[in-house]
């Protein structure tokens, strides 16, 4: 069943291949002449690619987009652990920046706490409205 499934698509593949091809071919007549020996190249070196794409994937050697080689054994494994690694790196590293911005936050609040706590003034004093007044133009004053 898997046969005819792959025999259909491909049916149907060519079949949208010819279509499409059959379109662009249709736009070539108002087309300048170098314009269309471009096209042609440009067609020329696809097939060519693809036949060497079709050769190489059809061998025990594949190669990927980059231009490295693998052998084609067990290469979906491979890919999806390949595909999951980076992921749980990634959540493991936003876990690892999540903790340590907590613990960051913690130590300044316990700083600021105790600092409040062990200073000669009451909590109070910093929550007046005069004295952070007093605070800022004691700031600006110059000493004598």
């Amino acid at each position: 069943m898997n046969t005819s499934l792959s025999a259909s698509s491909a049916a149907l593949e060519e079949q949208f291949g010819r279509r499409v091809a059959a379109r662009l071919s249709a736009g070539n007549v108002e087309l300048s002449h170098e314009v269309s020996e471009r096209l042609r190249v440009a067609r020329a070196q696809a097939m060519a690619r693809r036949k060497v794409i079709e050769h190489v994937r059809s061998g025990p050697v594949l190669l990927s987009h980059g231009g490295s080689a693998s052998l084609g054994l067990g290469g979906r494994w491979w890919t999806r652990i390949g595909s999951v690694v980076p992921l749980v790196a990634l959540v493991a590293g936003l876990v690892a920046i999540s903790v340590m911005q907590d613990d960051n936050r913690t130590n300044e609040l316990a700083a600021i706490d105790s600092a409040l706590l062990t200073d000669a003034l009451p909590p109070a004093a910093y929550t007046d409205p005069g004295f952070a007044q007093f605070l800022k133009t004691s700031d600006t004053e110059p000493e004598h």
